[in-house]
């Protein structure tokens, strides 16, 4: 690990003041201290924003609710609110790695991680995100990796809570000392790797994740969110899926069907929403959007297992936001 300075902030200005000059935000620290670590990342300052009490806190608003970027998983997931009326929010974050990572990880944090590609976290490749012409999970081990939407990197989004946000209709606040506050979509916070290889998202060098903003859920909205992964592991997901129903009676009048771990970022599937607007939720309606869900899907050579392995985690997880199964207890988490 190489050497570095300490900023360490108690206000959001002072955080902003320093983010210059190769400086790096440290929140909880789980994934930078990773990259730090493995020589991914080597920056020159580090700017501590632990101690920043505006950070934090789970807020009910007129238009929904608006979560602290500092809060941690485990307080979304343990918060009553939370739990009742964004279950999906609740879920992704109650089962992202182990309880005691919960208790330091943070929202925002989870939102911000970088690709978990073994060749992109290794000091011994230089690929693609790295400012290289070669992605070595093409033609290497690559079970992890993208099934869709790729292009010359098939990294996946790691964020559990980015699945279920997306579900959600969420946005992030993103501060700056020079251009204010702005608000983006989480549908457009992440970037495709083809145009931007070497950024992950929009957010700005001096530029701070403050809060995410959460809508308030349409009458007669159920949620859930349920991943997959090697078995007895906390690991991140090999398909997770955020499903979000807006019943009238027994038909469902709009669907959300949001996927992690199957493309460079968290994707819609509107071919399996469609199978559900507007039809009653059953396991018949829910194995058609399962399997919609694949359209278009492009398997390398070690991860075809995804195209089978999608459509149950979906299937199931329909079922358990309609109230018509238990959480599966094959989920990982």
């Amino acid at each position: 690990m190489n050497s570095f300075a300490l900023a360490d902030c108690s206000t959001i200005e002072a955080a902003l003041s320093q983010l210059k000059d190769g400086a790096i935000i440290k929140a909880g620290g789980v994934d930078l201290l990773d990259r730090m670590k493995n020589g991914t990342d080597t920056p020159t300052r580090l700017v501590n924003i632990r101690n920043i009490p505006e950070l934090r806190g789970i807020h009910p608003t007129t238009q929904g609710l608006t979560i602290g970027a500092l809060t941690t998983l485990a307080e979304v997931a343990d918060d009553p609110a939370v739990r009742s009326q964004y279950t999906v929010l609740a879920d992704a974050c109650g089962h992202a790695a182990t309880p005691h990572i919960r208790n330091m990880a943070t929202l925002g944090g989870n939102l911000l991680q970088q690709l978990q590609c073994w060749y992109y976290r290794s000091t011994d490749f230089q690929c693609l995100r790295k400012g290289k012409d070669v992605c070595y999970a093409f033609s290497g081990l690559n079970q992890y990796h993208a099934i869709m939407d790729y292009g010359g990197c098939p990294s996946v989004a790691p964020s559990s809570g980015a699945v279920a946000l997306l579900a959600l209709d969420a946005s992030v606040e993103l501060a700056s000392s020079a251009k204010g506050k702005r608000i983006v979509t989480i549908r457009d916070f992440y970037l495709q790797p083809d145009a931007n290889p070497h950024r992950f998202h929009v957010m700005a060098v001096d530029e701070l994740l403050t809060a995410i903003h959460i809508p308030r859920p349409a009458p007669g909205t159920r949620s859930a969110y349920q991943k997959y992964g090697e078995k007895e592991s906390h690991d991140w997901a090999n398909a997770d899926a955020g499903i979000l129903l807006e019943m009238d009676g027994s038909l469902c009048r709009r669907a959300v069907v949001a996927m992690g771990a199957a493309s460079p970022v968290v994707r819609r599937s509107p071919e399996a929403e469609a199978a559900l607007t507007g039809k009653p939720i059953t396991p018949e309606t829910a194995r058609a959007a399962g399997q919609a869900s694949m359209t278009g899907a492009m398997p390398l050579s070690m991860n075809g297992y995804k195209v089978q392995l999608f459509p149950v985690a979906i299937y199931r997880t329909i079922l358990l936001a309609a109230g018509q199964m238990d959480r599966d207890p094959s989920a990982a988490g």
